[in-house]
């Protein structure tokens, strides 16, 4: 362990005594100054009514959190729903996985009256889709290939059980 030097700690000795003393007048008198011109008031606090007690009765009131009618006592009439469905069976195609608006049409082929679009997917592989194939997450089913698009229409939930179809396309991306 070193050793301090007298002459160092002697230093700060008076430097520290230095700074502790000396007069103060000029901030007292600051202080009694500001202390006559600034005289706060502080409003009284609002009175509140007292407290009023409440009984709630909800004994023969319906529960907010069961439905409104009581769908097992058959007072809502079952309606068949007959517009469209997605097909519960049929097997799903690959770019069903990803949604519309990841998909990129990047070219097309065509062999004597054969015409396919190529899709490009969120991870780079290129599909080859015709007319009857699928894509999308909302059961879309490709309408038709053209040149510069693909005509899709999505089957998409109405919020009422029920489902409607939707018109989408993918554009020939520039990329």
């Amino acid at each position: 362990m070193q050793r301090l030097n007298p002459l160092a700690l002697i230093g700060v000795t008076v430097m520290l005594t230095a700074c502790g003393g000396g007069e103060m007048s000029d901030l007292e008198r600051f202080i009694d100054e500001t202390k006559v011109k600034h005289i706060g008031k502080v409003d009284p606090l609002p009175e509140f009514p007292p407290y009023q007690t409440f009984t709630y009765n909800a004994g023969e009131l319906r529960d907010p959190f069961r439905p409104q009618t009581d769908i097992s006592s058959g007072a809502i009439a079952e309606v068949e729903y007959t517009g469209p469905r997605p097909e519960a069976t049929r097997r799903r195609e690959a770019l069903e996985s990803y949604p519309i608006d990841s998909l990129k049409m990047v070219g097309l082929l065509q062999q004597q009256t054969q015409t396919w679009g190529l899709v490009r997917d969120p991870d780079g592989t290129i599909h080859r889709v015709q007319p009857g194939n699928y894509a999308g997450t909302n059961h879309g089913k490709i309408i038709s290939v053209k040149e510069t698009k693909i005509d899709i229409v999505e089957l998409v939930p109405d919020g009422l059980s029920g489902w409607v179809n939707r018109e989408a396309q993918l554009a020939m991306s520039e990329e």
